[in-house]
């Protein structure tokens, strides 16, 4: 059985998470030790807060190497909500705040439409629409099992925008922009939305990356 590991990053439900992982995997690990961390065969990333906040408790816990390592040993990687966020380079989140890097572009606040009136954090359940130009070898089932009627739940306030388009595997409506909802590149995929919280479809995914033959 596959070693699945769960990174504690300090700032997120990982109970949630770890129980909905265990319903496809027992042998699941929550940790911040760098050496465990490295020896999985896969590896989620959640984050729940202020991208600037987390991006300093990762430092501190010496993870940013860590991190660097996963991806340079193609360990496939989940990023959840602020986990994703955290894989780019920056976010303007509360002043300019420098990220993990392993994904080229930034973090920005969601738009608003003064005749739209969006709230922020916004909050509840979407629609993907998946972008056909996206092709990956690595994440062509998990991508293959999406369906555009399928609900996902979402609650965020900031977006992430990869400078490579094609990174982007599917987005969502909100006030009329296009933000993406899903982001993968090489060994790494992440979701804006909650996968462990977005019932059977949810499930779904998270069953798909752990079936990953990288």
């Amino acid at each position: 059985m596959e070693k699945i590991i769960i990174i504690n990053t300090g700032s997120s439900n990982i109970l949630s998470l770890k129980r909905a992982v265990e319903k496809f995997n027992h042998n699941v690990t929550v940790t911040e030790d760098s050496k465990t961390i490295l020896s999985g065969d896969k590896i989620f990333f959640p984050g729940v807060g202020a991208f600037k906040k987390v991006m300093e408790t990762i430092e501190k816990k010496k993870l940013i190497e860590t991190l660097s390592q996963v991806k340079e040993k193609k360990i496939p990687l989940f990023g959840i909500c602020l986990g994703l966020q955290l894989f780019f380079d920056e976010s303007e989140e509360f002043g300019p705040s420098k990220g993990l890097g392993l994904i080229s572009g930034n973090v920005k606040k969601l738009p608003t439409d003064p005749k739209e009136k969006p709230k922020i954090p916004n909050m509840g359940w979407f629609k993907l629409n998946i972008n056909k130009q996206f092709t990956s070898k690595n994440f062509s089932k998990f991508v293959n099992s999406l369906n555009e009627k399928d609900l996902y739940y979402f609650v965020h306030s900031y977006f992430v925008n990869p400078s490579e388009k094609t990174n982007i595997v599917a987005t969502y409506n909100f006030a009329g922009y296009e933000i993406p909802a899903i982001v993968s590149k090489d060994t790494l995929i992440g979701c804006q939305f909650h996968p462990e919280k977005s019932g059977k479809k949810g499930l779904e995914l998270i069953s798909n990356f752990l079936k990953l033959a990288i």
